[in-house]
């Protein structure tokens, strides 16, 4: 049976028209009044505090999704990119000497121990090939070497400090910081960075220590570790402070 189509009359034509742009004026008003509704907002953490509200929500929900046993993919050494791309050079000031360099480790009870880049290197040594990703949207497969974070705590007896909510990194002239939850630090995954593609790490990559994290964006993979420290509350966070997500988690 074939059917017929149906013809709409001139005013059926006008009166969708009409309702058409009315439902576009209705939802330019409303844009419009919830844009300067934002505006007036008082801001929380260099954020509007509406939207600081919605970060706190995806952070409450995706780390509460958070499965130690879930890995990051991995890919072969040769899909590694040779020319790695450098994300931001915060905390790497020009006057740092390599030379004088030591990791300084806070302990729970406020005992630090300086363990040197030749100390860490005698922990067994684990790479990972994985696509970095970064929050402005970009992202690289790369390869790196290092010590499972796991593996050093364990070596340096941080049992107590494991135990904590957060561990807190910042560079050599605390120029950036970031603040982690413990549950992604013991990641498997999580290194102590002291290689990339089988060479030490260049200055620009954070030598002679880095995070590599590849359950999070880029912006919490801090280079050119200083000292690390833990706590029940969050440390401080670089890009948390200007109005980024603090868990930043993939």
């Amino acid at each position: 049976m074939e059917k017929t189509q149906k013809i709409l009359t001139a005013a059926q034509v006008r009166n969708k028209t009409l309702l058409s742009f009315l439902f576009l004026f209705l939802f330019i008003a409303a844009s419009v009044f919830t844009w300067k509704w934002l505006q007036k907002q008082p801001t929380e953490q260099a954020a509007l505090k509406p939207l600081r509200k919605v970060l706190d929500v995806n952070e409450s929900i995706f780390s509460g999704m958070f499965n130690s046993n879930r890995l990051a993919k991995t890919y072969r050494k040769e899909q590694a990119v040779s020319k790695v791309r450098v994300n931001g050079n915060y905390g790497m000031s020009e006057g740092f000497d390599p030379a004088s360099w030591k990791l300084t480790l806070v302990k729970a009870n406020g005992d630090s121990l300086f363990i040197s880049l030749d100390e860490i290197k005698k922990l067994p040594r684990t790479e990972i090939i994985f696509n970095f990703k970064c929050i402005e949207g970009w992202s690289q497969v790369t390869h790196w070497g290092g010590v499972r974070f796991s593996d050093f705590a364990k070596k340096y007896g941080l049992v107590e400090e494991t135990q904590l909510q957060f561990a807190g990194l910042r560079t050599p002239d605390n120029e950036y910081y970031v603040g982690l939850d413990m549950k992604s630090m013991m990641h498997p995954q999580t290194l102590l960075c002291y290689e990339m593609n089988n060479a030490p790490l260049p200055m620009n990559q954070g030598y002679p220590l880095r995070l590599i994290i590849p359950v999070k964006y880029g912006v919490k993979h801090l280079k050119r570790i200083g000292t690390m420290f833990f706590s029940n509350s969050r440390p401080p966070d670089y890009w948390y402070e200007r109005g980024y997500d603090y868990y930043c988690g993939l």
